[in-house]
């Protein structure tokens, strides 16, 4: 794990603070231990923790400057993109979002055990806006669901000015092209597609800037987003 993340910073030119490392690695030794028993990750060889999940969600700092910012990372699972990039990043204020209580709960008590503060939130991402609409520099989701739906799940959260980025795998074109009127229709705009070379594949974070408000209609129940994308 040490020697994956250390090539994988290197690669992407990044540093982290003092003891961020070994707080890195902490949480992936936890995430392995709990994971015997829950559900957190299919991801169980070290080397591949540090790589698929540190390395990949440290590729937002190569894009945008979260100090002092907000974050919500929608769909969070067992804390990707979200942990890594508070480690890394401490100023970053950071909300974890997840449907599931057994991972929230974990989380909500892991994080303190290694000094990472995080607000630990279990909803469903289409009804948790009531009360947070607009009130982050930033959203972020990796591999939850298809551009469309997803930029009705996160873009509400983001504030005019701030950003959702989307973590994609190799299908971040095609996705792009079906979502285009979703983002428009959302009050985003595409301003940036970055790929970076992971384990033999291209994975993609589409920038996607907030330029207007987004409709008070929007999200619709998940029932209605997926049977009728935008």
């Amino acid at each position: 794990m040490e020697e994956a993340l250390r090539t994988g910073l290197q690669e992407l030119g990044l540093s982290l603070p003092q003891g961020a490392r070994e707080t890195m690695y902490r949480f992936g030794r936890a995430l392995l231990e709990k994971n015997q028993v829950m559900n957190l990750t299919a991801i169980t060889n070290p080397e591949a923790v540090a790589r698929l999940h540190f390395v990949d969600s440290l590729t937002l700092l190569t894009l945008e400057d979260f100090r002092g910012k907000t974050l919500i990372d929608v769909g969070c699972g067992g804390g990707f993109p979200g942990v890594p990039l508070k480690i890394a990043c401490p100023e970053l204020e950071l909300t974890l979002l997840d449907s599931l209580g057994k991972r929230m709960a974990w989380l909500a008590e892991t994080l303190p055990t290694l000094g990472v503060e995080a607000t630990c939130l279990t909803a469903r991402a289409e009804e948790a806006v009531e009360t947070r609409r607009e009130q982050y520099d930033f959203a972020a989701s990796r591999a939850v669901a298809r551009l469309n739906i997803l930029c009705e799940l996160c873009l509400p959260y983001v504030k005019v000015g701030g950003a959702f980025l989307a973590m994609k795998g190799a299908a971040a074109r095609e996705e792009l092209q079906e979502a285009q009127s979703a983002i428009a229709a959302l009050g985003g705009r595409l301003e940036r597609l970055a790929e970076f070379p992971v384990e033999g594949t291209q994975h993609t974070v589409l920038v996607i800037r907030k330029v207007k408000p987004t409709p008070q209609k929007y999200p619709r129940r998940f029932g209605k987003i997926k049977q009728q994308p935008l």
